[in-house]
């Protein structure tokens, strides 16, 4: 869908009032009603207080999108069944009014990304079942990334999930790339545990973040080396496991001397920023992991994915020809 940059947007850029740094705390009202603007584009139109008729998609989909959020917090309605006129709300009506009205910001969250989820990948794969959709999913995840940004709020939604992200360089050019690599179905495993370390994150749960970000980078370099039918075992370290792949020239023998520095860096990198903040209990004392170590974290390890799997990429031609 095209986005169109009205005079009085143009005017906070000239003035410079539009943000240029992120924030999370605070998702804005007119971020919250673009959103909606977007549901009703992608699944349907309802009527001016939200009702649909209960046969069609729309209403099963916003229904289940109440049902499971209801169920995860423990409650049984999102909002009052009744408005403060008399009058019955519907089910868009009420997921719409939680989404516009929670001050709790990871809820907000919650709503954005179970509908989107539920865009991406239901709607997706019945697009035959929902009446006059105006947007793709593609176009609608496209959107809510842009209005995130127009925004200065600090998250996307990627890979089923909203995760946080520190800048829209960074993201693009290293995040986002290994993302798409540990989407390939022989990565699962190592993919849940990066979006478990990107959950963690946005959470504010740091050690738990550095955990996930080992595992991942672990994970990935137990999987290049049963591709490639690399004695390891299950128990190996990172360090070991760098040392096998290093072993069994996954680096080209004539790129060995430039990368001298590359398996200290490796080994040195993102195992010892774990084990040191949160792999080996805490002691006496309660270790507090910083925010900005954990974005490192994250930051090194998809940059550690994105060369070994591209150097596994490079070997399987090499080897093919």
């Amino acid at each position: 869908m095209k986005i169109y940059e009205l005079f009085s947007k143009r005017q906070k850029q000239i003035r410079g009032e539009t943000p240029d740094v992120y924030q999370y705390e605070i998702i804005p009202p007119e971020l919250r009603a673009q959103v909606v603007h977007i549901w009703r584009d992608v699944l349907e139109e309802s009527d001016r207080r939200g009702f649909l008729n209960p046969n069609d998609a729309a209403y099963k989909a916003y229904q289940d999108i109440h049902d499971k959020l209801c169920r995860e917090y423990g409650m049984f309605t999102l909002g009052e069944d009744i408005g403060i006129l008399g009058e019955d709300i519907g089910i868009f009506e009420k997921v719409c009014n939680f989404l516009l009205e929670e001050e709790d910001t990871e809820k907000v969250i919650d709503v954005i990304e179970f509908s989107f989820f539920y865009i991406d990948k239901v709607f997706r794969n019945n697009p035959n079942t929902y009446l006059r959709p105006k947007i793709s999913p593609d176009e609608a995840i496209n959107e809510l990334n842009y209005r995130f940004r127009e925004h200065g709020v600090g998250y996307q939604y990627e890979s089923g999930q909203i995760i946080k992200i520190d800048s829209q360089f960074t993201h693009s050019e290293v995040i986002k790339p290994a993302l798409i690599m540990l989407s390939d179905p022989m990565y699962k495993g190592a993919n849940e545990e990066f979006l478990k370390a990107h959950e963690h994150y946005r959470k504010g749960r740091y050690k738990e973040c550095l955990n996930e970000c080992l595992k991942t980078f672990e994970s990935s370099l137990k999987i290049i080396c049963q591709k490639n039918n690399w004695s390891y075992s299950e128990k190996d370290s990172a360090n070991r496991l760098i040392a096998i792949v290093f072993d069994n020239g996954l680096i080209p023998p004539l790129m060995q001397s430039h990368f001298s520095a590359l398996k200290t860096t490796l080994e040195s990198g993102l195992p010892t920023v774990r084990n040191r903040n949160s792999g080996h209990g805490q002691g006496p004392e309660i270790v507090n992991v910083p925010e900005y170590v954990a974005g490192y974290a994250l930051h090194l390890a998809a940059s550690n994915i994105h060369f070994l799997v591209k150097a596994d990429e490079d070997m399987d031609k090499t080897n093919y020809q």
